[in-house]
């Protein structure tokens, strides 16, 4: 597995359009399950399953036969309009992204929301799957791919393949399969600074465990830049939230990686790739139950301090995404609250400034602010966050 290509895809879509099912049949389980998560490290809120893609004569298949072609790690996001935070943070540690629509529903408001958001985070490898065409008659399932073809039509995925599977019968997996052996993977920068993003932390051991057999608190994640190896002394900013005088403050760590496991193998050093669980020397009180989860990581005194203070150079959308109807995104006012998704944290903040397109904000949880980084900006309509725009962070 060491030399195969590596590549983070994100499943997302419509809640109930057959995510979930679609990611059993890529990889042989069900994602989020309670072994796969202590095994793997990523988040209990993201499903994550992973699989090695091979090629027998023509056939692209998951099973142990032909060449190895390509490691694939899978996020499967909510698709609940109430999960949309943490659909954003789980866009944030992908490569690509499959976009499943269900053919006997077609697009619905989450899935334009959900397709925004992967433009918010810069994703720009994309597959539509039009599940369940087992449901419809031929008429329907080419109308309902026109459908599709004019929603992406100027858009980053208007050439995207649309591929037509039964995630329930099995059929097309293996078209989906050579899609995704063709997705060119983005080229990482292993000579910056090491960026990890934290998207899951955890503590392995069982009730009982003897002292001397204790490991220490698990990171999950992706390393986004650079490089880490066994031994590295790293810091995790803004790290452990601790209450001071009733208030909540923001105490970075630093810490050793003890060892680094990719998939069930173990490694020494780490590139940018696929999902990565670090053990460290912390003490798994610190990291147990995702207390560092949006957190980030890197060799010890590279990453700038946490801050409450962010400049922004905004793009809003056109139109409110997951409401029925359109309605129209009014700009940006000062003093509204606006919530922030920045690589896999979530943050809220008051808009003090807006000259143009750059908006300055005070947040209410610190983060690390890398500037180039993409945010997600979501506005509260009617009670729930829906998706606006997305910007750069300037400093």
């Amino acid at each position: 597995m060491t030399n195969l290509k590596e590549i983070n895809v994100g499943v997302v879509g419509h809640i109930d359009h057959g995510k979930t099912t679609l990611l059993s049949r890529l990889t042989g389980k069900f994602a989020d399950t309670h072994s796969e998560e202590l095994k793997r490290g990523i988040t209990i809120k993201l499903g994550y399953a992973e699989a090695i893609i091979s090629k027998d004569g023509d056939e692209y298949t998951t099973e142990e036969r032909g060449e190895k072609q390509r490691y694939v790690s899978f996020i499967d996001a909510p698709g609940h309009e109430m999960l949309m935070a943490t659909m954003l943070s789980g866009a944030a540690i992908i490569d690509s992204a499959i976009l499943v629509i269900a053919a006997n529903e077609g697009i619905k408001p989450q899935t334009k929301e959900h397709f925004m958001a992967l433009q918010a985070k810069g994703i720009k490898n994309i597959i539509i799957v039009q599940n369940k065409i087992d449901l419809v008659t031929k008429e329907k399932a080419l109308e309902n791919y026109k459908i599709i073809k004019n929603f992406v039509k100027g858009t980053v995925a208007e050439n995207a393949p649309i591929i037509p599977i039964s995630a329930q019968q099995n059929i097309n997996i293996d078209k989906l399969l050579e899609a995704l052996c063709e997705i060119s993977i983005p080229k990482k920068d292993e000579t910056k600074d090491a960026v990890f993003l934290i998207a899951r932390s955890f503590d392995i051991n069982k009730p009982g465990t003897e002292i001397k057999n204790m490991h220490g608190g698990i990171l999950g994640g992706i390393l986004k830049q650079g490089k880490l190896k066994v031994g590295d002394e790293i810091e995790i900013k803004p790290g452990l939230s601790i209450k001071k005088n009733n208030q909540y403050v923001y105490e970075p760590l630093t810490t050793k990686i003890i060892s680094l496991h990719k998939g069930s193998e173990s490694v020494n050093e780490i590139h940018p790739g696929a999902s990565i669980s670090i053990e460290t020397e912390l003490d798994p009180f610190m990291t147990k139950t995702d207390s560092l989860t949006g957190s980030v990581v890197s060799t010890k005194g590279t990453l700038p301090d946490i801050t409450t203070n962010v400049k922004i150079k905004k793009e809003l959308f056109k139109n409110v995404l997951g409401e029925e109807g359109n309605k129209s995104v009014e700009e940006l006012k000062t003093k509204e609250m606006l919530m922030l998704s920045v690589n896999t944290t979530i943050t809220v903040g008051t808009v003090e400034k807006i000259s143009q397109d750059i908006v300055e904000m005070n947040l209410n949880i610190p983060i690390v602010a890398l500037v180039g980084d993409n945010v997600g900006i979501a506005r509260n309509v009617n009670g729930h966050w829906r998706l606006i725009g997305f910007g750069e962070i300037l400093e």
